[in-house]
């Protein structure tokens, strides 16, 4: 499942027009059908009837819910990051050394003590 598959997803349940749902999303309609099909294939069954009247199905309603979720959390995390633009300018901070080369380090310095008599 890929983000714009989600997007289109949810253009087309807003507008319930192929044609106005990829106008939306910058796409042309086949790109968006496309992807609509493919998103339908992996999650095994159709998302949308299609005549008369563009409709979710009851699996359509069933992911909604989830999809509008994910679609949510991925604009929350692209404002967090905007956020954090200054941050991401500054000088990087030094990662701690690992627990194993602490370890290491801690082992090294307890053979020097007994080696010292400690």
């Amino acid at each position: 499942m890929q983000m714009h598959q989600i997007r289109y997803f949810l253009a087309l349940c807003e507008e319930r027009n192929f044609t106005r749902a990829a106008k939306r999303c910058g796409v042309s309609q086949p790109s968006l059908t496309n992807a609509i099909i493919a998103l339908e294939q992996e999650l095994g069954g159709a998302l949308f009837q299609r005549k008369p009247l563009i409709a979710l199905t009851v699996l359509g309603h069933a992911v909604h819910p989830y999809l509008d979720r994910i679609a949510e959390n991925a604009d929350h995390a692209r404002q967090a990051a905007e956020a954090m633009a200054d941050v991401r300018r500054s000088p990087p901070i030094p990662l701690p050394p690992s627990g194993l080369s602490m370890r290491a380090g801690i082992r090294a310095q307890q053979r020097e003590s007994q080696a010292r008599g400690d």
